[in-house]
């Protein structure tokens, strides 16, 4: 048996066998237009042929950083999170920089389990959208990794933090409606009883609007779910209908929700807009594809993505500045307005 090992082959090799510096070498490895086509074209040639591949952990450790930034969300398969993510890749491309994405399952376990890696230096830099774990539990934990947080839940004392305006998107919603003739609104995936989360904001804008224009919160249109999805808003709707509860309009806590609505009032043969209208939430691809078209809320996620970096690369380059306390910066909490998006689930 042959025991004997190839040698890895070195940046030396390949700039021996190219005829070239190793700082050329480095300079092509590493993206930077430092030599000449032709230069670069003998280089990579002799990349391939010595079949040289760059170690990434030493590279992390000397560059100090590893050029990937961590998303943890609860799901993948919601649209929302989706289409957030792709916002952060597009943004992250330009920048020589790529995104990881973690699936929590809204868990307090997994939202440790992915914290925890993040701890472990192995992103510059994490987007935590936090359901199951308290963000308290997060500042303990120490990080030296730079954290924006997402979502409904923030930190008090440590992190950047950027949230949707869920009650403002509400009322929003609620007040279109009204405007447009709806006087009994069903609210599918509302909660009455308190908290903080998404449903429970959403359900607050609801009831406020409700009462800002005179009409009264009757808790039957208000309809819980275990579960934000199509099936969730199919059942709503006919369960409703099963109940005998009168309703103009549904307001749905997101789209998906508000499709699996549409095909239910299909069904019951109630016409989109005008005996029942609808309005969803997120303003997701298939909104403007579905039949009626679904108008909905649109959260501005190229803006929440867009700002979550920002506040997540200041935090980079302030750790790697040469005197980090000059650029100390205090925790800072934004919302992002959201807008309504008018299409034919609603009347003209």
């Amino acid at each position: 048996m042959n025991n004997e090992h190839r040698s890895p082959v070195t940046i030396s090799d390949v700039a021996r066998a190219a005829g070239v510096s190793t700082a050329s070498v480095s300079s092509v490895i590493n993206g930077r237009a430092r030599v000449s086509a032709t230069t670069k074209e003998r280089i990579l040639a002799a990349i391939n042929e010595l079949g040289y591949q760059i170690n990434p952990t030493a590279r992390m450790l000397r560059a100090g950083r590893t050029d990937a930034i961590g998303l943890v969300v609860p799901e993948l398969n919601q649209p929302y999170f989706g289409q957030l993510a792709t916002h952060l890749a597009d943004q992250l491309g330009p920048m020589g920089k790529h995104l990881v994405v973690q699936r929590s399952g809204g868990s307090r376990e997994q939202e440790l389990a992915a914290a925890s890696f993040a701890r472990l230096r192995m992103y510059d830099g994490v987007i935590i959208s936090v359901v199951g774990l308290d963000p308290q539990e997060l500042e303990r934990l120490g990080f030296s990794t730079p954290v924006v947080l997402i979502g409904e839940r923030s930190g008090e004392q440590r992190f950047d933090h950027i949230a949707m305006d869920n009650q403002g998107g509400a009322a929003t919603a609620v007040r279109h409606l009204v405007e447009h003739g709806a006087r009994r609104i069903a609210l599918l995936g509302g909660d009455l009883h308190g908290g903080i989360d998404m449903s429970t904001l959403r359900t607050a804008g609801y009831v406020a609007e409700l009462r800002a224009c005179g009409l009264e919160v009757d808790e039957r249109l208000v309809v819980p779910m275990p579960m934000f999805d199509r099936e969730s808003g199919h059942r709503a709707v006919h369960s409703l209908a099963a109940d005998g509860v009168p309703f103009d309009a549904v307001f749905a806590m997101t789209d998906v929700v508000a499709l699996g609505a549409l095909r239910a009032l299909s069904e019951l043969g109630l016409r989109v807009p005008e005996d029942v209208q609808v309005v969803g939430f997120d303003n997701i691809t298939e909104s403007a594809y579905s039949t009626p078209a679904l108008t909905s809320i649109d959260p501005n996620k190229p803006e929440i993505a867009r700002t979550a970096l920002s506040l997540l690369m200041e935090r980079i380059d302030s750790e790697r500045a040469a005197n980090p306390g000059d650029l100390r910066l205090e925790p800072r909490e934004i919302v992002v307005n959201t807008s309504l998006v008018h299409r034919e689930s609603t009347r003209a």
